[in-house]
């Protein structure tokens, strides 16, 4: 999906992933993530969220929930991070990374609520009137005012199976006494997912639905007396999208792939953010007439096509067949033969967080001086230097 645009914008990351996997520095089935470009990626995003009044969480669930990667975030100035559940949450509350929403995706269970909230997040994304309930008593706990952003859902908002959830618009206002009933919480603001997508027909973004239900939802809750300021507008946040986020009255985003230069838009347009990582893999063996690479880093909305093959300086391309949704990407087949132990290059979108790949943090990419930071496996967990 990226190949074309990472060969174009960033062949030194090309170059040493593949320098990486030849000296036997790195194996099969492992990410590299060029650390310099995506902390510049990073300043990039920041600097026009200051410009256009936006408050930034990241989120790394993407590229490992890797926590040394978000503690250069924090350093280059974000203020905390987004996480997409409650493991990436213990994640980095067990790396002091200060948490800015959790609950919007996947909620807190019951029996997590009071150790993350004694830990501290700025916000909590709430979908039910049970769970708030839950956060008020924990609260009431432990002494404290819990800021929740209540998540809304209307016809014809754009939805992901396995997201379902939230308050529906039609029904907010009957809810409206039970939430002043809760005397530990403030009702901070209103959100959704996803806010924004890529119209691929027009090649051009477009706000959903989903953008239109929240503002709702946030004048129905000002209406109310509730200090409801926070309109939270996830997905594709870049430097691109964020005058959106402004034009809309958006006050909240959460760069994830703009920090890797990996939203659909960067595979078809040279944004600001560069491609920031590639997939590394090898050939195992032929079959039948087909290669076959190690796999293990496969996403199946990653849109796979094309893959960079390198046998000691000489390079070719080919394509990746698709992979039946039933299979488990034990090896990823190729529509030629290839030479055993090339080492193979791949540009996919990709949730690093659900396969079971390696993750290799390497800075000094862009000054020719490449140094592995450490490995780790898809879940953030520090393996070897």
């Amino acid at each position: 999906m990226f190949m074309k645009k990472t060969i174009e914008r960033n062949p030194n990351l090309i170059n040493t992933a593949i320098q990486l996997h030849q000296l036997g520095e790195i194996q099969p089935d492992t990410y590299v993530l060029d650390v310099d470009t995506i902390l510049k990626n990073a300043r990039l995003i920041l600097d026009e969220a200051n410009k256009q009044g936006v408050e930034l969480y990241f989120m790394l669930k993407q590229i490992g929930r890797n926590p040394d990667l978000a503690k250069l975030l924090i350093e280059a100035g974000f203020p905390a991070a987004v996480v997409v559940d409650f493991r990436e949450a213990k994640t980095m509350m067990a790396n002091h990374i200060p948490l800015g929403n959790v609950g919007h995706l996947v909620q807190i269970p019951t029996h997590l609520l009071r150790e993350i909230m004694e830990y501290g997040t700025q916000y909590i994304t709430i979908y039910s009137l049970d769970k708030l309930k839950e956060i008020n008593q924990v609260a009431k706990e432990l002494g404290i005012t819990q800021k929740v952003l209540v998540r809304v859902v209307d016809e014809g908002d754009a939805l992901y199976p396995g997201q379902y959830g939230g308050f529906e618009l039609k029904d907010l206002s009957k809810y409206i006494e039970d939430f002043k009933k809760m005397k530990h919480i403030e009702i901070a603001g209103a959100t959704s997912f996803p806010c924004f997508l890529q119209n691929t027909r027009k090649d051009i973004l477009e706000k959903t639905n989903n953008a239109d239900t929240i503002l709702k939802a946030q004048n129905l809750l000002l209406d109310a007396g509730f200090p409801a300021r926070e309109l939270n507008m996830p997905s594709t946040t870049s430097v691109y999208t964020l005058p959106f986020i402004h034009e809309l009255k958006g006050t909240q985003g959460e760069p994830g792939h703009a920090l890797t230069g990996t939203t659909p838009m960067h595979a078809e347009k040279d944004l600001p953010e560069v491609p920031a990582y590639v997939y590394v893999s090898e050939v195992s063996h032929n079959f039948k007439g087909h290669a076959y690479l190690y796999g293990g880093g496969l996403y199946r909305r990653g849109n796979l096509k094309h893959v960079l093959f390198d046998q000691k300086g000489k390079r070719w391309q080919s394509t990746i067949k698709p992979l039946p949704e039933e299979n488990i990407d034990y090896y990823l087949e190729v529509n030629e033969e290839e030479p055993v132990g090339t080492t193979a290059i791949m540009a996919l979108r990709t949730q690093i967080f659900v396969t079971r790949s390696e993750v290799a943090l390497v800075k000094g990419i862009q000054i020719g001086i490449p140094k592995i930071m450490g490995i780790y496996d898809s879940q953030g967990k520090y393996l070897r230097g």
